[in-house]
């Protein structure tokens, strides 16, 4: 009796996509099998349960010792043990680091600190993420922030030169370590309905106007924080409020300017002083930490509720703050127009990406 048996020998890293994602979503491996079970992969692929076993075990192992390697990408790329193709390394990396927004908008503004991290089974409860793949998130961001908050440059560009991130998630990384720097509050009821995609976006810009790289990109501070001098600097806007000349002169001009162009124009003629105040007063307050923590608290409590409640349009406060940020070209008496387009830049961006319900 005899029997044929074919042996093939290969030296590059198998990964199975789904076993990848099963693994990082935390599930153990009685867990996995279960789950591919379900998917109907002993009828597609012909084999039996005890192989099915062996093989998600083997998968686990390979990315157990992945793990230390993804924890800083560039070695990933330099070693020879695991022979794996570029397209297939970066598909590792990038799903790695991919977080989950809920995780994320529950997490953002807090310290990435070990107090934080054991509130994680409170948010998987309240996220729906698995404890095992919180933990492995949590600690993502806590690495990323200690890898960069020292770095000078763009935030966004450390992160991927270090980390291999595709840029759209870099940025989502840089918005994070933004948030853990300067924490500002987000947890608070009125904040409920940004997601961390209007945070996000927030971040961003201010990053793009307001940062050490946007103002000096010679400079040798970390571009996550919030530059003290530009921080002090808004304060000379107050001119523009406490002026009552200038301040009549501004509502004049904007006010010319939107007749006949948008729906609420009763509305912000009788109200224009009042939102003046609280758009140039949420800058002028920035000098102290309590008043940074509550920048978007401001925001929605000073500008966004008021607006709402005299139904505004996401294009009639577009076309407000187009003109209420370029008016005082005009005003004889303002000497600080670079200054206040800077400003305003931010704050228009983060007023237009949060007027939602």
């Amino acid at each position: 009796m005899s029997s044929d048996l074919d042996v093939f020998v290969g030296n590059t890293t198998l990964i199975d996509e789904e076993v990848y994602r099963l693994w990082l979503d935390g599930h153990s491996v009685a867990e996995a099998v279960a789950r591919r079970l379900r998917g109907g992969v002993l009828e597609r692929e012909g084999t039996s349960v005890a192989v099915l076993q062996s093989d998600t075990r083997d998968h686990y192992r390979t990315f157990q010792m992945l793990e230390r390697l993804l924890h800083a990408p560039p070695r990933l790329l330099q070693q020879l043990l695991f022979q794996i193709p570029p397209e297939r390394q970066a598909l590792l990396v990038q799903r790695y680091y991919a977080f989950d927004e809920a995780l994320a908008r529950e997490l953002l503004g807090k310290k990435l600190s070990k107090g934080t991290k054991k509130e994680l089974d409170e948010v998987s409860a309240r996220t729906g993420v698995g404890i095992r793949s919180c933990r492995r998130q949590f600690d993502n961001f806590k690495r990323v922030f200690k890898a960069v908050e020292e770095l000078r440059g763009p935030l966004a560009e450390n992160i991927q030169q270090l980390f291999l991130l595709p840029p759209a998630l870099a940025r989502d990384y840089a918005a994070i370590v933004f948030f853990a720097n300067s924490r500002f509050e987000t947890g608070k009821r009125r904040l409920q309905f940004l997601s961390f995609g209007d945070f996000a976006a927030c971040a961003q810009s201010m990053m793009a106007h307001w940062s050490q790289g946007a103002l000096a990109p010679e400079a040798a501070d970390p571009d996550g924080d919030l530059p003290k001098s530009f921080l002090q600097d808004l304060k000379e806007l107050k001119v523009l409020v406490s002026d009552k000349d200038l301040l009549d002169q501004h509502k004049s001009l904007v006010c010319s300017a939107l007749r006949g162009k948008i729906s609420v124009y009763n509305e912000l003629e009788a109200n224009f002083k009042a939102l003046s105040r609280a758009l140039v007063n949420v800058g002028g307050k920035l000098t102290h930490a309590r008043d940074v923590r509550d920048f978007f608290v401001d925001l929605v409590e000073k500008v966004i509720e008021p607006c709402r409640s005299d139904k505004w349009s996401p294009g009639d406060l577009r076309l407000f703050l187009t003109h209420y940020t370029a008016a005082p070209r005009n005003l004889p008496g303002f000497r600080h127009q670079a200054l206040w387009e800077r400003y305003m830049a931010a704050i228009s961006a983060c007023l237009l990406r949060m007027y939602h319900d």
